[in-house]
């Protein structure tokens, strides 16, 4: 099974759990600790992931670190994920977790491309047209791009959207070349 199919298997799992215990919120935050704990910490990264360290001391090391940080339900999921030798997923499982939690709050996380820094007037802006656009809150994520040279450039699950002038000279470019420049 590809990993990303048993991540998205797994965070569908708590999430569930998650609904029943009406603790959703809760359970995705405990995640995002983890998830953030594993980017910022990577002397414990390669302790979960050292085949040598016994899964009990691995389970240990991680009740004492987080029984006080996450609700029971996600430390025992976290605990599980170290059982079925799958803690190498986590970030993973937390990424399709919260993709679950903002679909069930008709959220959408956007990828934004612009071509230099925006202001906050211009953030504003921006995440109220693509709200608009979208259908549902938006959540960008900005990301500066010189060589779009202007414009916005945006990306929602499938949906893919270029404006920039970079996009709009290629086009012009393409059709100057494929136009017939004879006369008779």
């Amino acid at each position: 099974m590809r990993q990303a199919t048993i991540a998205r298997n797994y965070a569908s799992a708590l999430f569930q759990l998650g609904e029943r215990e009406s603790a959703v919120e809760a359970y995705g935050a405990g995640l995002k600790l983890v998830s953030l704990l594993l980017d910022e910490t990577p002397g414990l990264r390669r302790f979960l992931d050292t085949p040598r360290i016994a899964t009990e001391e691995k389970k240990r090391v991680l009740r004492t670190a987080l029984q006080d940080r996450l609700p029971g339900h996600v430390l025992n999921f976290v605990l599980l994920t170290v059982d079925n030798r799958r803690q190498e997923l986590l970030q993973e499982i937390s990424g399709e977790y919260m993709a679950l939690e903002d679909e069930r709050m008709g959220r959408a996380r956007v990828e934004v491309s612009v071509a230099r820094e925006p202001d906050a007037g211009e953030m504003e802006q921006i995440q109220s047209q693509l709200s608009r656009i979208l259908g549902r809150e938006a959540i960008p994520r900005f990301q500066v791009k010189k060589e779009l040279l202007g414009g916005i450039a945006f990306r929602s699950g499938d949906m893919i959207f270029d404006g920039s002038v970079r996009r709009r000279l290629e086009r012009m470019r393409r059709q100057l070349l494929t136009t017939d420049l004879s006369t008779d």
